[in-house]
This record gives structure tokens, sequence and C-alpha cells, in this order.
């Protein structure tokens, strides 16, 4: 969402700077907002990605059978089947090492 305009009107870039030295001058506090990374074990993203990856062969092999009779000899239906055909069990059955207690 873009933040509120200060103005009746967009500032030019040489108001802004103006805008930003007179601040640095006056002493103003810079505020910078800084948004912590997430901090998810690897297990957990291995699993996300495993997760994503399922959802995405179930919506691949639903976009295949909502295909027409007429493109279903297409480069398009070749490339679904061949997502469709894939076997993600063996992804599934791989369970992670865990880290050093931090999992």
């Amino acid at each position: 969402m873009p933040r509120p305009s200060i103005g009746d009107a967009a500032m030019s870039g040489a108001e802004r700077q103006a805008r930003y030295r007179a601040a640095r001058a006056a002493g103003a506090p810079v505020v910078r907002v800084r948004h912590p990374a997430p901090r998810h074990s690897r297990s957990r993203r291995w699993n996300d990605a495993v997760a994503g990856l399922t959802a995405l062969v179930a919506e691949y092999t639903a976009w295949l059978d909502a295909l027409p009779d007429n493109q279903q000899d297409s480069a398009t239906a070749e490339a679904l089947r061949a997502i469709a055909e894939l076997d993600l069990s063996d992804l599934h059955a791989i369970q992670p090492p865990r880290g050093f207690g931090r999992d």
C-alpha cells in the first residue's frame, strides 16, 4: 500500500532531496525498519518445499484433466503428463538430519 502523500502534488526529486538534507542537518533521527528474516529450521523448510511440490503436481494434474480433447496431443499436454507422472514418494520418505539441537 503506498504511503499517503504529504502535499497536494507529488514532490520533485530536487524537493525530496532538499527535504532529506534539511532533516539530516536538523539532526532528525534516521528511522530504518528492518524485518527479521524467517528463521525456520532446515527440516521445516524441506517439508514445506516437498508439500509445495506436491501441491504443484496436483494443480498440474488438474490442469491436464481439464484440457480439451483437441489439445491432448499438444506439447503442453506432454509437459503436464511428465509432471503428473512424477513420483514424489521418495521425497516424502526423506527426513533430513537434525542439526545440533537447533531443530
